[in-house]
């Protein structure tokens, strides 16, 4: 079974300098850090020297999960995304039908989300949801905090 990462461009560009930063530049300067810390004596007794290797032991995992979410990305081209009904690289705009609360989110992957911009995972209840429901559709789910429903009121890009 195929596990694609989907991102739009804008976040497979985000990964891709984050991955150049990690190898680049802090596991360089994590090297050096070891390499410094290894000449202070004792590396059974020596904090600096098992803290750096601690740290350059989770940019190595860092570094890895990167690489392989970009080798299994799927980039979603916004100019071919379809407005007719919610799916990834849309904006959805949602009433809430009790409280009339209007929202607007985002629908992006996985390795896009960022809630304080209203990107919210394809992954999540609210999300899965709405995939494949056009304007005007009413859409009820289960979250954890108990039983929601939505009108959607606009799809765009």
């Amino acid at each position: 079974m195929e596990n694609r990462t989907y991102l739009t461009e804008e976040g497979f560009e985000k990964l891709k300098k984050d991955l150049e930063y990690l190898k680049k530049v802090k596991k360089p300067q994590l090297s050096k850090e070891i390499g410094i810390a290894r000449e202070l004596g004792d590396l059974k007794e020596n904090a600096e020297y098992i803290a750096a290797k601690e740290t350059l032991g989770h940019v190595m995992g860092k570094i890895v999960q990167l690489e392989t979410k970009l080798s299994m990305a799927k980039i979603i081209d916004k100019d071919k995304v379809s407005t007719d009904k919610v799916c990834i690289g849309v904006i959805v705009e949602i009433q809430d039908a009790k409280t009339k609360e209007k929202l607007k989110y985002s629908l992006v992957g996985t390795g896009e989300v960022d809630l304080a911009q209203n990107k919210i995972s394809i992954n999540s209840p609210v999300a899965r949801a709405l995939l494949g429901s056009k304007v005007g559709d009413i859409v009820e789910f289960n979250a954890p905090l108990g039983i929601f429903k939505y009108k959607i009121l606009n799809i765009s890009k």
